[in-house]
């Protein structure tokens, strides 16, 4: 019997047995980080390093593939007016977002009052520790600085700080200006898109680490916060994460069935990635995989390029809900009274003040200070009042985040009419679709002045430069 396929062609890798599945070694990992954190707090702690040292070796990615995946996507497309077009379209949406999920918290919370009757005297809150200088940096906060603080002292100091909004900005740059050159920028275009291949093998390399990675950022968390610390803030912890879900479910879930696709098989199909940033509180680790997931599932690799980085700086949904309902939970217990103007206000304040502080530790204390010192009517010393529960929260802000941005990808690949529902709805559904061989579009040259059609790099004698980045089995 002749087994032999055609070029190019390649058979369907067989399914991993689920004992060998990454998502099922990081939820294991997850249950006995919470049993050692909760049986020997002190061993629990103890695995702190192991924990931080993962997210540090993931965050030092970060950077290079977002840097080099918007480069490659926009140096390959021909229209550069269609990366603006998008550009504009992904913040449109952003902001919306934002706006819905800001107003679904503010609900929440007027709603069900958890801060009524703490009755806490601002002028008698101690702020000490890592909450004073979270609190001193977002007091010092200018609601414009975001702004300026795009652009970068230096080439090197976005990587060396982690900086995503300002990678992006450099990326854009970079990206725009390989574009324009032509024929010029094919060897770096070629450079960039070989890089990018050896960046996500280094990726899967360090994945392999992951369930020691959630285990020990567990097993901190559990130990050092200890379950006591759920008690006197139970309600409010149950009242974020039941926003959540209902924004989750009742937005996103209806931007996903605007498209046509089942918003609970996405959930299935990022299962990796969501039970990693539930084992490590952060959704950096998970960043990589998502776009990696979705140039599988059929968006343009110049979308995602765009659209994912950016969203990780201006999309925060979970990091939205959480600001307005902790800021009005400030004012309730510490009896400042807000009128629904006022509130109204506010949320305005945090769409600039939430973007200050994007990708920076401690960056929705940050926000959350800054808001308040802008407004001036709710005391911010009152922040000392959740910092306790505030570990207990991340979790849930950066799985809200993630599957935020995902929808964002795919309603902006749809808003762009380049997005197949049916490859998506396939690849959700587990089914085994093949990898997209789609070259990537030529890079032009300028037009010759005799006015014949300028040739593609590729013609000639020189090829052009195709994806080169294979999604790895099982990334399904």
């Amino acid at each position: 019997m002749d087994h032999t396929i055609d070029s190019g062609s390649r058979l369907p890798a067989p399914p991993r047995r689920w004992y060998r599945q990454l998502y099922f070694w990081v939820l294991t990992a997850i249950v006995i980080g919470i049993l050692v954190g909760w049986l020997a707090p002190e061993t629990g702690e103890a695995m702190q390093p192991i924990g931080t040292t993962f997210v540090e070796a993931m965050k030092m990615l970060i950077g290079p593939i977002v840097f080099l995946t918007i480069v490659g996507g926009i140096a390959s497309v021909a229209d550069l007016k269609k990366v603006g077009v998008t550009g504009l379209k992904a913040l449109t949406y952003f902001q919306i977002g934002t706006i819905c999920a800001m107003v679904m918290g503010l609900v929440a919370i007027n709603v069900f009052r958890l801060g009524d009757g703490v009755n806490a005297d601002a002028s008698k809150i101690e702020t000490t520790g890592t909450a004073a200088e979270l609190i001193e940096k977002g007091e010092s906060q200018q609601w414009w600085e975001f702004l300026t603080h795009i652009v970068p002292g230096s080439m090197a100091e976005p990587f060396v700080e982690g900086d995503i909004l300002q990678i992006i900005f450099m990326a854009v740059i970079f990206g725009i200006a390989l574009n324009a050159v032509g024929k010029v920028g094919a060897p770096v275009l070629d450079v960039v898109q070989r890089l990018t291949k050896i960046i996500f093998k280094v990726l899967n390399f360090i994945m392999k680490a992951a369930p020691l990675g959630a285990f020990g950022a567990m097993a901190f968390a559990v130990g050092k916060y200890g379950v006591e610390t759920l008690s006197s803030l139970g309600w409010l912890i149950l009242l974020f994460y039941g926003t959540s879900i209902v924004f989750v479910i009742v937005v996103l879930g209806g931007v996903m069935a605007f498209l046509r696709l089942n918003i609970f098989k996405m959930f299935k199909h990022f299962k990796e990635e969501l039970l990693l940033i539930l084992g490590t509180s952060t959704a950096e680790p998970a960043l990589p995989g998502l776009m990696r997931k979705l140039e599988h599932a059929g968006v343009k690799k110049e979308t995602v390029g765009l659209v994912v980085p950016t969203g990780y700086s201006f999309n925060l949904d979970g990091a939205a809900i959480y600001l307005s309902l902790a800021a009005v939970y400030i004012a309730q217990a510490t009896n400042t009274e807000l009128t629904v103007g006022q509130q109204l206000g506010m949320l305005a304040v945090m769409l600039l003040t939430s973007k200050g502080a994007a990708g920076v530790a401690g960056g929705g204390f940050i926000a959350l200070t800054a808001t308040l010192s802008t407004l001036g009517t709710i005391p911010a010393a009152g922040i000392m009042l959740i910092f306790g529960i505030d570990k207990f929260m991340s979790e849930c802000r950066a799985l809200v985040n993630f599957c935020g941005n995902a929808v964002a990808t795919l309603f902006i690949a749809w808003w762009d009419k380049s997005l197949d529902i049916e490859r998506v709805r396939r690849v959700f559904n587990g089914e085994d679709v093949p990898p997209l061989e789609a070259t990537a579009p030529a890079v032009h040259a300028p037009e010759p002045t005799d006015g014949t059609p300028a040739p593609a790099v590729g013609e000639e004698g020189m090829p052009a430069c195709r994806d080169e980045v294979p999604v790895e089995a099982g990334a399904r």
